[in-house]
């Protein structure tokens, strides 16, 4: 079964999505994935927990929370 991990994660620029995306096509198990810049969103679907996305981006020096987490401050925009 495919989980799906959505993060808020900060997309400043052209070079930082190459780096998120370098860095999400070497986890394993993963299906498929997705940033969306207007949103500050990466979404990962596969067998793969928040933990180890999130993991990945701080690695290249990116902070990166859960959506649920950032959701109240989202929708109150």
């Amino acid at each position: 079964m495919a989980n799906v991990v959505e993060l808020k994660v900060g997309l400043h620029c052209d070079e930082c999505i190459k780096k998120i995306l370098k860095a999400i096509k070497k986890i394993r198990d993963i299906e498929t994935y997705n940033i969306d810049t207007q949103l500050n969103k990466v979404t990962v679907t596969g067998n793969v927990s928040s933990e180890e996305v999130t993991r990945v981006i701080h690695k290249i020096g990116k902070t990166a929370t859960t959506w649920e987490a950032e959701g109240d401050e989202i929708t109150s925009k």
